[in-house]
C-alpha cells in the first residue's frame, strides 16, 4: 500500500506544531494509543527533522510526514530525514518535483480549481485545501464536477464536530491540529486527554 493510499485509508492526519517539543514523543504515543496512524510534524517546530526520525523509530508502523514545507530545499532535507510524505501550505512546482524524484508524495496547499489542476499536472496526486473553513464541506464536490480526478485533504477548520461532514462529502482525508492536539493539553502534560480526543475522532471516522 502506498503512502497516499494509507492516508486515504486512515483519513486522519494529526498535525503537530509545537513551540516546545520536549513532549512530542509522549504526544505521538497518545495519538497512537488513540488510533491515529498518520502524523505530520511541521518544520516550524524546533528540531522537526530529528523529531520525525524519533517518532518513526518509536512507532515503526506510523506514517510520519513533514509539514509547512515551503521550498525544494526543505523538501530535500525532510526526505533525507526520512519523512514519508510532505505537506505544503502552498503550491510550488519545484517542491513536487523533488518529491517525485525521490518517490515521496507531496501534498501542496491550494485554494482554487486552477491551483488544484496545476498541482495535479505537476505530479501531486492529492492536494490540501487550506484554510478549508472558508469554503465549507461541499467545496471539493464542486471542484470534482469538472475535475473528477482531484483528491483532496481538508485542513484548517476541521474538528470533531464537523469531521464526518467533510468525509461524507468526498474528502479523501482531513488534517487536524489544535482540535486534536490542543496546546493546553500539551502544556499541562494531559496526554490522556489527547488519547481520549484521538479515540473520539477515530470512532467518528469509522462511523462514516
Amino acid at each position: 500500500m502506498s503512502t497516499l493510499q494509507q492516508i486515504a485509508k486512515e483519513k486522519v492526519v494529526a498535525i503537530l506544531r509545537l513551540e516546545n517539543p520536549e513532549s512530542i514523543l509522549d504526544v505521538a504515543t497518545s495519538l497512537y494509543n488513540g488510533g491515529v496512524r498518520i502524523i505530520e510534524v511541521t518544520l516550524n517546530t524546533p528540531g522537526a527533522l530529528e523529531h520525525i526520525q524519533a517518532i518513526k523509530q518509536s512507532h515503526p508502523d506510523m506514517v510520519v510526514g513533514a509539514g509547512t514545507v515551503l521550498d525544494e530545499h526543505q523538501a530535500s532535507q525532510s526526505i533525507m530525514a526520512g519523512a514519508d510524505f510532505l505537506l505544503a501550505p502552498t503550491y510550488r512546482k519545484e517542491t513536487i518535483e523533488v518529491g517525485n524524484r525521490n518517490g515521496i508524495p507531496v501534498i501542496p496547499g491550494v485554494f482554487t480549481p486552477t491551483e488544484a489542476l496545476e498541482a495535479y499536472e505537476a505530479g501531486a496526486e492529492m492536494v490540501k485545501v487550506f484554510p478549508v473553513r472558508h469554503v465549507g464541506t461541499n467545496y471539493l464536490k464542486d471542484i470534482q464536477g469538472p475535475l473528477p480526478f482531484i483528491q483532496g485533504m481538508a485542513v484548517g477548520g476541521v474538528s470533531d464536530e464537523n469531521i464526518q461532514d467533510y468525509l461524507a462529502n468526498g474528502w479523501s482525508s482531513v488534517g487536524l491540529g489544535s482540535s486534536l492536539v490542543h496546546p493546553n493539553w500539551i502544556e499541562q502534560k494531559d496526554f490522556d486527554k489527547i488519547e481520549e480526543q484521538a479515540r473520539k475522532i477515530i470512532t467518528k471516522v469509522k462511523e462514516i
